[in-house]
């Protein structure tokens, strides 16, 4: 945790938290008295850095802060962005200076966990293919997967990985967790390949950092077993997307199902729509009903902690692109 004084403004002045818009727009009423909060759109962003105490990346699909932070003049002391990742936001300019950087941990964690359990009992049950039928009027009668007795493993070592891992032992599922570095509980990257080789299921929910970038790709997904199936609820990057659809054709693994793409919106002439056996849902694992309120309420939290100079909670360590584990 760190202390992040307000200092860009004079002890006379509130100090100014400006908002990279999306909509709809944050709840910050409670800023009322005790901030100026100014909102801007990506092509205003660069001209307003300078005037910020705060900056609140509201809108968190935007690469705009890459692109304006380079500039001239001063810039935010904080940075605050509504999402879990961070890799839209980091630049090395952003990653050398002495702003703090705080995300949206521990909103997400048990709505992401909860839609991996409900992709993970769609794949064992086979509901897009009885919704199929249904829609043709076939009866159809076929066996189903149990998943009590299986084995997961989880590969992202955060609070959002750990939820997952016990939800789905809460399902009667063997968990396992890969992390950055083994620590009690949780693998390090040396036993992935162990792992995944007996794995029914493999979760991808980690940080896209330099080392994870593409790490499922061919020969990761050559390891696992044919009767495996494949969910990504971390980021889009983290899969190699044309080994992925490699392994459904060749039959290399079962099944899988993607929350998060390379490229978001995937265009509607993707041919990733028509893999079989591909599940596709527009990075929506974690919005459940209220979801933006709950982001505005943490800023506004974390706000008061800045203005009375306590600790920030949820700081992102700007060299590997996430809030350390403790």
């Amino acid at each position: 945790m760190s202390v992040v004084p307000a200092s860009a403004s004079t002890a006379a002045s509130v100090p100014t938290v400006l908002v990279l818009d999306a909509e709809p727009l944050p709840r910050l009423g409670r800023l009322t008295g005790r901030a100026r909060v100014l909102h801007t759109d990506e092509a205003s962003l660069a001209a307003r850095l300078p005037t910020a105490d705060v900056l609140l990346v509201w809108d968190f699909t935007s690469h705009a802060v890459r692109a304006a932070w380079p500039g001239e003049g001063p810039r935010p002391r904080w940075v605050h962005t509504a999402s879990a990742g961070v890799d839209h936001l980091m630049c090395p300019e952003l990653a050398a200076s002495d702003t703090v950087v705080t995300n949206a941990r521990g909103v997400f964690d048990q709505p992401i966990a909860e839609y991996v359990a409900a992709l993970v009992l769609a794949m064992a049950k086979d509901l897009p293919r009885t919704w199929e039928l249904q829609q043709r009027g076939e009866w159809r009668h076929r066996e189903s997967r149990r998943v009590a007795g299986t084995r997961a493993v989880v590969v992202g070592s955060g609070p959002i990985g750990r939820e997952i891992a016990r939800v789905l032992k809460a399902l009667g599922m063997t968990t396992a967790v890969v992390g950055r570095v083994p620590r009690t509980g949780i693998h390090g990257p040396d036993d992935l390949n162990r792992l995944l080789a007996r794995a029914d299921w493999v979760i991808a929910a980690a940080p896209l950092t330099e080392q994870t970038h593409g790490m499922f790709d061919t020969p990761l997904f050559g390891v696992m077993q044919p009767s495996a199936c494949f969910v990504n609820v971390g980021r889009g990057q983290l899969v190699v997307e044309d080994a992925l659809v490699r392994a459904l054709q060749r039959r290399w693994i079962a099944g899988a199902a993607l929350d998060v793409l390379a490229a978001e919106p995937l265009a509607p002439d993707s041919p990733l729509w028509q893999v079989p056996g591909l599940l596709i849902s527009p990075h929506m694992s974690g919005d459940t009903v209220g979801w933006r309120d709950e982001l505005g309420a943490q800023f506004v939290e974390l706000f008061e902690r800045w203005a009375a100079g306590r600790p920030l909670k949820n700081v992102v360590d700007k060299q590997r692109g996430y809030v350390p584990g403790h």
